[in-house]
């Protein structure tokens, strides 16, 4: 009798899909879409042996129980709804971790649009540490799909009008480099990845400095590494207009209704980037791009987006 697997594998739509074949030497995926995953292997590895730790997968009392310790297994990672790939390096390192000998086939690879039912990757191996790791492995890839679906979303709805979406520093404390390669993976533009990335003038700073924009900016200029850009948060007209004089190089327009974003956009001019931020949602986004401004920056596709669901379902 053919087996589930046995259809999915031999229908006429998986036939012409090509495969990658993953070997256990390269578990960081940089492939056809440009993407770099972002931890080298010894902390991708850390990383990943502290979630099976925590998870006390390598003491899965429930496994050692009811498994016998010879018995293989073969299992579909499969997506239980439409969204794109994320995290498939740390999927498969606990895997490789709970069995370094096991075999796994990727056919969905990060930064890939798949549609619900879709199988990502096919695992064989020894069945204890394959039902150790399914957990972490899931938490992994529900996790940072979650977030490139959601930048897929928004970049879909501003296609067309050349306006950039981009991420914010609102992200999960040791997650960062994680959950900004999502935001790659979902097609968005990461904005500075930390404090000593870029200068961004926000309003406590300007608080600080009397509201004095110009005088914020000669500081930041006088401090800064030459080619270090400047940015100036501005929630006014007047704001801009004074962080144009300073020669800002990106004026963030924050909370701005779109006919005050279009004014800015004429009196900007051309002379700095033009970022905007506060209040997007997906049902907001498109007519924000299309008063001009150069980027649109979304703090919750880091940290409100939901998880992704995906499966392993086992033959």
């Amino acid at each position: 009798m053919e087996t589930p697997r046995e259809r999915r594998e031999g229908s006429g739509e998986r036939r012409n899909v090509p495969r990658t074949i993953t070997p256990l030497s390269m578990p960081a995926i940089e492939s056809d879409t440009g993407l770099k995953f972002p931890l080298k292997q010894v902390e991708l590895q850390r990383l990943v042996h502290s979630a099976l730790e925590e998870d006390q997968a390598f003491n899965d009392i429930t496994t050692i129980a009811t498994v016998v310790s010879d018995r293989r297994a073969r299992a579909t990672l499969v997506a239980r709804a439409t969204g794109t790939i994320s995290g498939m390096p740390l999927a498969l390192e606990s895997f490789r971790l709970l069995d370094p000998k096991v075999s796994i086939r990727v056919d969905r690879e990060d930064g890939v649009h798949v549609r619900d039912g879709e199988p990502l990757a096919f695992v064989t191996g020894h069945a204890r540490g394959v039902l150790a790791a399914e957990r972490v492995a899931l938490n992994f890839m529900q996790h940072m799909s979650g977030i490139a679906t959601l930048t897929a979303k928004y970049v879909e709805a501003v296609a067309g009008t050349g306006a950039k979406i981009l991420d914010t520093r609102k992200t999960t404390p040791g997650w960062r480099a994680l959950e900004k390669y999502a935001v790659r993976c979902g097609g968005g533009t990461n904005h500075r990845f930390d404090l000593a990335s870029a200068i961004l003038i926000k309003d406590n700073h300007l608080v600080e400095c009397e509201g004095d924009v110009q005088l914020a900016v000669r500081r930041a200029r006088d401090l800064a590494a030459p080619g270090t850009k400047i940015e100036v948060e501005c929630d006014r007209l007047e704001q801009v207009e004074a962080a144009i004089a300073a020669k800002a190089d990106i004026v963030l327009l924050d909370n701005m209704s779109t006919d005050v974003l279009r004014q800015c956009v004429a009196l900007v001019a051309g002379r700095a980037t033009i970022e905007a931020s506060g209040g997007v949602n997906l049902s907001t986004v498109r007519a924000i791009a299309e008063t001009g401004v150069d980027w649109i920056s979304i703090g919750k596709l880091t940290h409100s987006a939901p998880a992704l669901d995906l499966a392993l379902d086992f033959d």
